[in-house]
């Protein structure tokens, strides 16, 4: 996911492994981010959220890549997690967090066995079990009530029928109905979970590394919606008090984590102070000015392209790295304008990449991107429907297209964004320079708080709309399928993540079939690639950048790592402050 803002490096979990330091401010290149001496005990850390709120802090309704890295690292564990490394095999492994090892499979990954670990507990003390881990993943099938989450990879894989309405039959542990099937493919023995699928899930094990969305969960209190921003912690800190939307929450130690159960987190502050609602110029002011709490402050904000020049001023604590995530644009398929293939062209034709990315930062900010698909993982091909329009767009070729849309012309259209910076806004009028020039009218609207949970309405009011994705893990088939797959993201009350609400129908639907069929990893790479390139041709979305993470942290934090296991962000496992 998930996900980003331009300039805000809000992301979805994404492939690790394609990390790598971009240069910036050390001689041998390598600025990927290691400073601040060794972290010890105590202290109070500090994390800047900014103005892009938190949408979810339940686990299974949770796909921003900041909110699932930090939530790992802090309070929420899984049956398995990665390793604080920024090695690209070893940070990308899983490793046993709340089972015994990582899994046992007896039939090729039909099936998976994990077994508790013993004194692992809730924050009030409580055992974790078998069943609060059953109960957790059968809340993903609740789509009326848990919505925004990675659910569609159990829609895939879980061993239960489709219905009608092309959803499992299963719908969850608030209504039960179909509960019997769930039971048979779920299934607790004394501690030990077993979870049958329909298919070979050969990397079943990655996929509950990197998304919390088969955390554990506990049946006598859940809310439901309501418990959006609860959190039941597992790990070594827990909510001091409530969380609340725009100003953040307190985190204390959880007296029943016990360190020697967790062979990843460090938890060296005593506290952590979460803060929503300063712009990213105002963070990063206090950031390069390195006085009062800024100090002991870290971000997954971005430096803003104005300040970039003062990142000298910085010293070490400036680090550079290419995220694995990629932004694009998609034309919403319930919109009267865009329902017309040729209206979705003459988009495409105009849409001025070069201008994106210049408005956003220059190449110190952004590579210009050819996919959906992020060039780091298997099966990235450059996508031959994108070629025509260049980086900077064809007007002359737009206007052709566009004088056989249907629409009335100027072509009225709205693009939603996420805003609320002046570099996003830039990037939005750039973009609308572009299309208005080949005789589109857009009218720009920001979203400058909650973004996901709005464009994720399948009736929601834009055209046009912008997302940010990397891979959940080293594959092809969580890009396409988790964006693209009809059969998995539309529902009455979300589209998932197809926020552009595209149907592929019966064709794409085989393609995405075969893909995940065929046993030989390449022969699927080179399928995933052939169902982008059809998406290609639809217009299904248009591509911008491959963004670029530029961040500075407090002079007091110590042990710092942007690490691959955390998707460049800052690994708050291992991290520590100055007393």
């Amino acid at each position: 996911m998930a996900f980003k803002k331009p300039l805000a490096a809000v992301a979805a979990t994404a492939l690790a492994a394609t990390l790598a330091a971009c240069g910036g401010g050390s001689d041998d290149g390598d600025n990927s981010g290691s400073s601040g001496g060794k972290a010890e005990k105590g202290g109070n850390a500090i994390f800047l959220v900014g103005v892009r709120n938190v949408e979810h802090w339940d686990p299974q309704r949770m796909y921003i890549g900041r909110d699932l890295n930090n939530s790992g690292r802090l309070f929420y564990r899984s049956l398995v997690a990665l390793p604080a490394s920024n090695d690209p095999v070893e940070g990308t492994t899983p490793v046993p967090d709340l089972a015994t090892d990582t899994g046992t499979t007896t039939d090729g990954g039909k099936s998976w066995s994990f077994t508790v670990k013993d004194g692992v507990k809730w924050e009030d003390g409580k055992d974790i079990t078998c069943e609060d881990f059953k109960y957790g993943a059968s809340r993903n099938f609740a789509t009326d009530v848990i919505i925004g989450g990675p659910a569609n990879y159990l829609f895939t894989y879980l061993d239960i029928p489709t219905g009608d309405d092309g959803l499992p039959q299963y719908k969850g542990p608030y209504t039960k109905k179909g509960q019997d099937l769930y039971d048979k493919a779920v299934t607790c023995d004394g501690k030990t979970i077993t979870y049958r699928f329909k298919k070979a899930w050969p990397d079943f094990a990655n996929s509950i590394a990197q998304l919390r969305y088969m955390d554990p969960y506990r049946e006598d209190l859940d809310k439901g919606d309501a418990n959006n921003f609860v959190i039941i912690s597992n790990g070594p800190y827990k909510l001091d008090g409530t969380w609340k939307e725009g100003t953040g929450g307190k985190f204390v130690r959880n007296e029943n984590w016990d360190a020697s159960t967790d062979t990843i987190r460090k938890a060296y502050p005593d506290t952590w102070d979460f803060r929503e609602g300063d712009t990213d110029e105002a963070i990063y002011e206090q950031l390069l000015a390195d006085s009062g709490d800024a100090q002991y402050s870290v971000t997954e904000r971005r430096l803003p392209p104005a300040l970039f020049t003062r990142k000298d001023e910085a010293g070490d604590r400036y680090t550079q790295v290419e995220s694995p995530y990629v932004d694009y644009v998609l034309p919403n398929f319930n919109s009267p304008v865009f329902k017309d293939a040729n209206c979705r062209e003459a988009l495409k034709l105009a849409t001025d990449r070069a201008a994106w990315i210049k408005a956003g930062g220059g190449p110190e900010y952004f590579k210009a991107a050819d996919s959906v698909i992020n060039p780091g993982v298997p099966g990235y091909k450059s996508n031959p429907a994108f070629e025509a329009m260049g980086e900077s767009g064809d007007q002359t070729a737009a206007k052709a297209a566009l004088d056989k849309c249907a629409a009335p012309k100027p072509v009225k259209i709205k693009f939603t964004y996420s805003g609320g910076t002046p570099t996003s806004d830039k990037q939005a009028s750039a973009l609308k320079a572009g299309w208005d020039a080949a005789g589109f009218q857009t009218e720009l609207d920001p979203l400058e708080d909650t973004y996901y949970s709005v464009i994720q309405k399948p009736d929601a009011d834009f055209d046009v709309t912008w997302g940010g994705w990397g891979a959940d893990w080293s594959s092809a088939g969580t890009v396409i399928p988790p964006l693209f797959d009809s059969r998995i993201n539309l529902t009455g009350d979300s589209n998932g993540n197809d926020y552009g609400n595209y149907k592929g129908g019966p064709e794409v639907n085989q393609m995405i079939d075969d893909a995940y069929a065929e046993p030989d990893l390449d022969a699927a790479a080179d399928k995933w690639a052939a169902v982008d390139a059809k998406l290609g041709q639809d217009v299904a979305y248009i591509p911008l950048e491959i963004t670029i993470f530029n961040f500075v942290h407090g002079g007091k934090i110590t042990g710092y790592e942007n690490n691959v296991s955390v998707n460049g962000y800052a690994d708050l496992a291992v991290l520590g402050v100055a007393k």
